[in-house]
């Protein structure tokens, strides 16, 4: 796609708030080598042309009032070797958030207008520099809350998952080159179309590759969002503790005295490159107190939207009626036995505890001295793992996002039908269609078809300055 002849310039604050050393002010367009001219005074007053991709130091003036705004350092970059391929002009200046504002006010009144969310991104995409994929990368980028989030992001952004449909694109387009010479020769259309040949390619090319994308969509999912854990428990069974334990810190308050977590705490960990949620909710009991009462109700809210729960026994107490009430609400969820105190139980009394369970994976734990809560983590992470039956793939060279999972599997869909239509060889029009709906879908994955409304959505969850 190329970029419209005529555009605007853009202009928007591309760090975070708050105070820092340097701040960057980002401006694209036409005239942004005009407002650096026009707001930047050069420390070398003879200066006479700005070169590309050259840092120049000096000051930002407000020309109407001839007041300095900040010392700064400004480079101009000339379009096309820019990230936007228009002409770029960065002006980095001290990090105080009231000055970035002065100097950009200065650069709106000189022609410049706020940029939209993710506007500097989208101008890339529609300049060509970047497909749809490379660009929805750089949200991930910046929202990555572990160090995986940011290696597949990275992937992600270096063309991994355009790569990784390339070959699937090709074999579609070598399908349908098949069936469109079996279109212009319908009275050959039996030779030419090898059914068995078309089916092992369509299989081995096509649908494995996407099959396998559809997996890794999932443990994608799981990387860039992370999962959330639910400590669930009667009162006083050591919640709020095994919280501050995984979190090696005094983040709840822990005291003997029964219900004393009235609400729910959440706070994020960390497990092998997995974002995890913890919930730390009120023990689930039955209490005439009403803000207790209203802690309980979203426990059992928190219960139901778990991606896994963590009941918590209190071992030195042994199991209770409460305990095998409560295990009702979990025992049909993807979850883990938690025996808190081990260290006031000797094993063989644990051995008998864990047998009221049946065969649920347990772990023993003293989140009071931390022991067991390394077996503890490991198991999490497992069981992360395992729900429907997924499993890590040793490396992620890609993994689709929510939006392309849906376009995988429609794709996938129309390669069963296509599948199915080559066994009961049906015309070779009719192929034609699943075969350009396939194409279609994986051109809307890049970006080359994708519709406007779609686009916007996307650039939308974006930050200003990027």
């Amino acid at each position: 796609m190329a970029v419209p002849q005529k555009t605007d310039t853009i202009a928007a604050i591309a760090t975070p708030p708050g105070i820092g050393g340097i701040g960057i002010i980002r401006i694209s367009g036409p005239e942004a080598l005009a407002i650096l001219q026009r707001i930047f005074c050069p420390h070398r007053k003879k200066l006479q042309k700005f070169q590309s991709h050259r840092f120049y130091y000096g000051t930002a003036v407000d020309r109407s009032r001839q007041q300095v705004l900040d010392e700064i350092l400004a480079v101009y970059m000339c379009a096309p070797a820019t990230y936007t391929r228009e002409d770029v002009v960065e002006l980095h200046s001290h990090g105080s958030w009231l000055v970035l504002q002065s100097i950009l006010t200065e650069v709106f009144a000189s022609g410049a207008r706020p940029a939209e969310p993710g506007e500097f991104t989208k101008r890339a995409f529609l300049a060509g520099r970047i497909d749809l994929t490379r660009a929805e990368a750089v949200i991930d980028l910046l929202q990555a809350k572990t160090s995986s989030g940011v290696q597949l992001a990275v992937g992600q952004l270096q063309g991994n998952l355009e790569e990784a449909l390339a070959p699937v694109q090709d074999a579609l387009i070598r399908l349908l080159a098949v069936v469109e010479v079996a279109i212009d020769f319908p009275d050959d259309d039996v030779e030419i179309l090898d059914t068995a040949h078309q089916r092992r390619l369509l299989l081995e090319k096509v649908i494995q590759p996407v099959e396998r994308l559809l997996r890794l969509a999932d443990q994608g999912k799981v990387i860039r969002e992370g999962v959330h854990v639910v400590i669930a428990g009667r009162p006083n069974v050591g919640k709020s503790s095994l919280l501050n334990g995984l979190l090696r810190e005094e983040r709840a308050l822990v005291t003997n005295i029964p219900g004393t977590t009235r609400d729910t705490i959440e706070e994020m960990i960390s497990i092998h490159g997995i974002p995890v949620h913890l919930v730390d909710t009120a023990g689930i009991h039955a209490h005439e107190d009403l803000v207790e009462e209203l802690g309980i109700e979203r426990a059992r809210q928190k219960l139901r939207e778990a991606d896994l729960v963590l009941f918590l026994i209190d071992a030195a107490a042994g199991i209770t009626g409460q305990d095998l009430e409560l295990y009702r609400l979990v025992r049909e969820r993807n979850h883990l036995v938690v025996y808190n105190k081990k260290d006031l139980v000797d094993g063989n009394r644990l051995t008998e505890l864990e047998k009221k369970f049946g065969d649920a994976v347990s772990i023993r734990i003293s989140a009071r001295t931390t022991d067991g809560l390394a077996e503890l983590q490991e198991a999490i992470y497992k069981k992360i793992l395992a729900t429907e039956g997924r499993e890590m793939e040793e490396l992620l060279p890609c993994a689709p996002n929510v939006r392309h999972k849906a376009i995988l599997t429609a794709t996938l869909d129309a390669c069963r039908r296509l599948d199915q239509a080559l066994v009961m060889q049906a015309p070779a029009d009719l192929l034609a269609v699943e075969l350009q709906t396939a194409l279609d879908n994986l051109s809307d994955i890049v970006g080359l078809t994708t519709p406007e409304d779609v686009l916007e959505k996307i650039f939308a969850e974006f930050c200003i300055g990027k």
